[in-house]
């Protein structure tokens, strides 16, 4: 089957890659193997498919305090994180305390890249009436259920979370950087358009935009840019989160095989991922033990 939901969190979701994220200023694991393959991954389907999805953009990461801004600062000299640090900003204004400019960000235009798929799957003759349909006899079932999946356990216990996000349009706001603090973000698609999020909810987990998410949103969306500006869209999604928007692959008997799990990084750790579960299958090599779902539940290999 294919994600045909409208509220799939992947056709929701902003694609926003960071290097560096998160309340402690740490890179996202394993970011030195995993962007250079996604980056790679769809700038060859771009030149497949004729089309464009993958849009590269500095990242502005505001630090709101003296607090966090030492903590960024203290963190600017590791190896892990200086590679990705292009410069740092005294705010010109009093909202933030400092910024620092980070390399290596952008966005996947999720929705083009899952409906350009999709045509180039039925053109080929994949993909009829919902269903997968290979040239060749397939020994396994793969689920990639996302969050749906999780939820019905089939990981055993799960750190999902629902996300609300706004559309917006604005103008004459900067659309040259991915902005990211206050706990959110905001990330220009184009035209005056933005996505800014999100909020966190770990316990309603439905695909319902709610008035609460939409206030917190926009107090994100007022720091970081501004109050001038219209809402086009407003939508809600769940990620698919085992353990910190970590991935995992592998087997769960003879011919079950899972690949979920990629909570918040999906754009930066599906194509990573479906190389090393492709390669697991048709080659037999298993990938690292980090990602295997037998290692993550300490399940016997099957027989």
């Amino acid at each position: 089957m294919v994600d045909d939901r409208a509220g799939g969190s992947s056709r929701v979701a902003a694609g926003l890659v960071n290097p560096v994220t998160g309340k402690n200023f740490e890179p996202s694991k394993h970011l030195g193997d995993f962007l250079p393959d996604a980056v790679a991954f769809y700038k060859k389907l771009e030149t497949d498919l004729s089309d464009r999805f993958w849009h590269p953009l500095p990242v502005l990461r505001l630090a709101a305090d003296e607090a966090e801004w030492a903590k960024m600062l203290a963190k600017s000299g590791r190896p892990d994180i200086a590679p990705w640090i292009c410069g740092t900003d005294e705010p010109a204004n009093g909202t933030w305390r400092g910024v620092m400019r980070l390399t290596g960000g952008g966005r996947l235009d999720t929705r083009a890249f899952l409906d350009q798929s999709r045509e180039f799957f039925i053109r080929t003759g994949i993909y009829q009436n919902r269903s997968w349909y290979p040239t060749e006899s397939v020994s396994v079932t793969i689920l990639c259920e996302g969050a749906a999946g999780l939820m019905l356990g089939r990981c055993g216990p799960h750190r999902c979370a629902k996300g609300e996000i706004l559309t917006l349009k604005a103008t004459g706001w900067d659309e040259t950087h991915i902005r990211v603090g206050g706990g959110g973000w905001l990330v220009p698609l184009g035209g005056g358009r933005f996505k800014a999020g999100a909020t966190y909810e770990w316990h309603q987990l439905d695909q319902q935009p709610t008035a609460a998410g939409r206030e917190h949103v926009e107090s994100i969306i007022r720091k970081l840019a501004g109050a001038d500006y219209r809402i086009m869209a407003h939508e809600a999604g769940i990620r698919p989160i085992v353990r910190r928007s970590e991935p995992l692959i592998g087997p769960l008997a003879d011919d079950l095989w899972l690949f979920n799990g990629l909570g918040s990084k999906g754009s930066l750790y599906a194509p990573g991922m479906a190389r090393r579960l492709a390669s697991w299958l048709l080659d037999g090599r298993p990938c690292e033990p980090h990602f295997d779902i037998r290692s993550f539940n300490r399940l016997p290999n099957p027989q």
